[in-house]
């Protein structure tokens, strides 16, 4: 008798991939929303506070998810909390082009992410002190400024330059107000999620979202996942993915 073969491990990254050769997107690049949180929703123990949440295996695919990506956002609070490289370096790129939401440029001129191997593109706000943009600039970085929209910079604009300057693929890495504006504004195509086996207690990854009806008495009132989501384990921790509900 023959051995039955090993069943077949699903690859969120190859999935994610495939869908961008046929998905229509309508003039933005298509976005895919990641982070990893603990088993009860945090993203970190303190606003102020860096802490690592993913096992090695899947901080291999994250870098998998970057490489599959054009470019990479966060906003300052991750550069100032985190000093991230925003590289593929765990699987020797290709490289995303790091965007890093940055309203009144606090971005420091020391961050690492301003030595990424494909510059830095900063995306700031019309009130943006120039002192500081020259200061950056000085340092390497590139500059766009954008229409504000509610607190900080708009997404629509953000998306719609950068599609006019060829990018086709968006990986949203955070913090929690980029990932909540992103959910708030219906611009998320895919979600990859991991979560680690472990309590924290500490800061959530989504602030609180408008449901679509005044007194929803379901979760169906919120965002969600299409039904076709799907879950794996990779090391110690859990991947969930999935694209979002209502997108094209």
């Amino acid at each position: 008798m023959r051995p039955e073969p090993a069943p077949q491990v699903p690859d969120p990254v190859a999935e994610i991939r495939a869908s961008m050769r046929d998905c229509p997107t309508h003039g933005r690049p298509l976005v895919t929303l990641t982070y990893a949180q603990s088993l009860d929703g945090s993203i970190s123990y303190r606003p102020d506070a860096p802490l690592t949440l993913s096992g090695p295996e899947t901080k291999h695919l994250t870098h998998r998810l970057r490489a599959a990506h054009d470019a990479i956002l966060v906003g300052v609070g991750t550069v100032l909390a985190d000093d991230p490289k925003l590289t593929a370096r765990r699987v020797g790129g290709p490289h995303p082009l790091p965007v890093v939401l940055d309203s009144h440029l606090r971005t420091p001129p020391t961050a690492r992410v301003l030595r990424h191997p494909r510059g830095c593109l900063l995306a700031t706000t019309p009130e943006a002190p120039q002192e500081r943009e020259a200061a950056l600039r000085a340092q390497g970085a590139r500059m766009v400024r954008l229409p504000r929209d509610g607190e900080g910079v708009s997404l629509p604009a953000l998306l719609a330059w950068l599609y006019e300057e060829g990018v086709r693929s968006l990986m949203v890495e955070g913090g929690r107000r980029v990932l909540t504006a992103f959910l708030k504004a219906g611009l998320v195509d895919w979600v990859l999620l991991t979560i680690v086996p472990y309590f924290v207690g500490g800061v959530p990854a989504i602030a609180p979202l408008p449901p679509r009806e005044p007194h929803p008495q379901s979760v169906e009132a919120f965002p969600g996942l299409s039904p076709d989501w799907k879950v794996t384990r990779l090391g110690r921790d859990l991947v969930l993915w999935g694209r979002m509900a209502g997108a094209q």
